[in-house]
């Protein structure tokens, strides 16, 4: 086999389309002699002939392995911006839509075939754009028997799309691989890359992972809006007396602050908007994370890679040697990692992480069972945050509701407290949801020195629970107060907490 061709980035309008490329196994590479014609093993060898007739520059013709062609594939086709082709896949079809592509879609013969211009890239473009416009989070393929289950979540919650034919399903992955410079060959094993696009301005990171199942690869791509990074913390609807006791703890010099909550309620967000609150460039701020979201400007951010022995525990021991004042670890897992933290705050470090905890104080609970001493506990953690996303209520469709005794009864507030409370109806506005937007519910839990006196002396949770909000709110209040402003009702406080009975939650 010839030797691997040294790529550049190539933006030549004249470079063989990707349909082209995959259908016919021939690709145009560029090293420093100029233009090499590459096949690899399934090359159609009737069109060389024409591509070196269209290409009359080519210097040199090699053959690659298939694994060799495929690297060489995505090595080029991958550094294309997508915006580029979704500019050429819409240009002059300003009033299609999903519904009308995912129509030419069913009737097109050859789904490759042509130019950028194919069904499946239209499709696929399409689907990020439809997404994007929706305010969607994830967008997951998911091949089954008889379809294809295009689906988006949007505000926490799975929509379906589209549902696509079955045989769309390896030209759907092997399109996103190529983008995501993962390997389009390997079809055992899961893999994650990621990808950057720009719709509408904006700019987006794309998480990309793929999980092979019984029909074939599952695909899961996660937005992330660059500019959801810049959002403040007075802007993310922590009530006011609660912000002001967050930014006090954030202005300790040291000692560890927790964010907690279930995947997908904010945390990664909340912890960002602090660094950003701290960053007043007279700090050094670093940050270990699995993966990096978001780029934070003057932060510098590190990756957990396991594949290296680079992980959460590993990170943090090489930040501390790198005259840290502040350190951001994404998530204490483990004793090991649990540990470094707490060293590191009771060395003069601020330390902020996150745990997958159902309450604020059962946080402290989850640490001691992964091994921490209770007196370390005691004298490391400043504050405790938990959190929960709930959809707002369409301000375009919402409608008040009566407050009925039972109602009242059912939030534990007395008829002369009573404000408003709303229900979803649904509009163009909101998809016929009934809601739009997400905001958040919280809980912080600051250790007093009482606090601390009954970690170190091993109070139950149940114990510290009970003493924590004589003083402090919870979600359940803070999602009774969002209730009676008109902002989210009782079923999306129940849908994303615990909370079952709002007069047995504490209040």
């Amino acid at each position: 086999m010839g030797k691997e061709v040294k790529t550049t980035i190539y933006r030549d309008p004249h470079l063989l389309p990707y349909s082209f490329v995959k259908s016919h196994g021939i690709l145009i590479g560029e090293d420093e002699n100029g233009y090499t014609l590459c096949t690899g093993p399934e090359a159609d060898r009737d069109m060389i002939p024409e591509v070196l007739r269209v290409f009359g520059s080519i210097e040199e013709i090699k053959s690659f392995s298939e694994k060799e062609f495929n690297d060489l594939l995505s090595s080029i086709y991958s550094n294309r911006n997508l915006q580029d082709d979704i500019d050429t896949s819409t240009a002059d079809k300003k009033d299609e839509n999903l519904d009308s592509i995912l129509e030419g879609v069913e009737k097109s013969a050859d789904l490759l075939g042509g130019d950028d211009d194919a069904p499946v890239i239209r499709l696929l473009n399409s689907l990020l754009s439809e997404s994007v416009r929706s305010g969607a989070s994830d967008i997951h393929l998911e091949p089954f028997e008889d379809c294809v289950k295009a689906r988006v979540r949007i505000d926490g919650v799975l929509t379906e799309l589209a549902s696509l034919s079955p045989k769309l399903a390896p030209y759907l992955v092997s399109r996103i691989k190529v983008m995501a410079r993962l390997d389009i060959a390997e079809k055992r094993t899961p893999q994650d890359g990621r990808l950057s696009l720009t719709l509408g301005g904006k700019a987006y990171d794309v998480r990309v992972s793929t999980l092979p199942i019984r029909f074939g690869e599952r695909v899961v791509m996660r937005l992330l809006d660059t500019d959801s990074a810049k959002i403040k913390l007075a802007a993310l609807g922590i009530e006011a007396k609660t912000l002001t006791r967050f930014q006090a703890a954030l202005a300790e010099p040291n000692g560890i602050i927790l964010v907690t909550g279930p995947t997908g309620s904010g945390k990664t967000t909340t912890l960002y908007a602090s660094l950003s609150l701290l960053n007043d460039q007279t700090r050094n701020i670093m940050t270990v994370e699995d993966p990096v979201e978001y780029a934070l400007p003057g932060i510098s951010q590190t990756q957990v890679n396991t594949k290296v022995g680079m992980t959460f525990a590993g990170g943090l021991r090489s930040i501390l040697r790198q005259d840290p004042d502040i350190v951001m670890v994404g998530e204490i897992r483990d004793m090991e990692t649990a540990e470094m933290a707490v060293q590191a705050s009771l060395t003069g470090h601020l330390v902020l992480s996150t745990l997958h905890t159902n309450s604020a104080v059962s946080a402290v609970t989850r640490l001691v069972d992964m091994g921490v001493e209770r007196y370390l506990l005691a004298s490391s953690v400043k504050a405790i945050l938990a959190q929960r996303l709930v959809r707002k209520l369409c301000s375009n469709c919402k409608t008040e509701i009566e407050l009925t005794p039972a109602f009242l009864d059912q939030i534990g507030v007395d008829a002369e407290n009573a404000k408003m409370a709303c229900q979803p109806v649904g509009c163009v506005d909101c998809s016929n949801s009934g809601y739009r937007g997400r905001t958040a519910i919280y809980e912080l839990v600051t250790i007093t020195d009482e606090l601390r006196t009954m970690i170190q002396d091993g109070a139950s949770e149940h114990e510290i629970s009970t003493k924590a909000y004589e003083i402090h709110s919870t979600l359940a209040q803070n999602g009774k107060e969002l209730i009676l402003c008109g902002i989210t009702t009782v079923e999306e406080v129940m849908r994303v907490s615990e909370i079952r009975d709002f007069n047995d939650a504490g209040i």
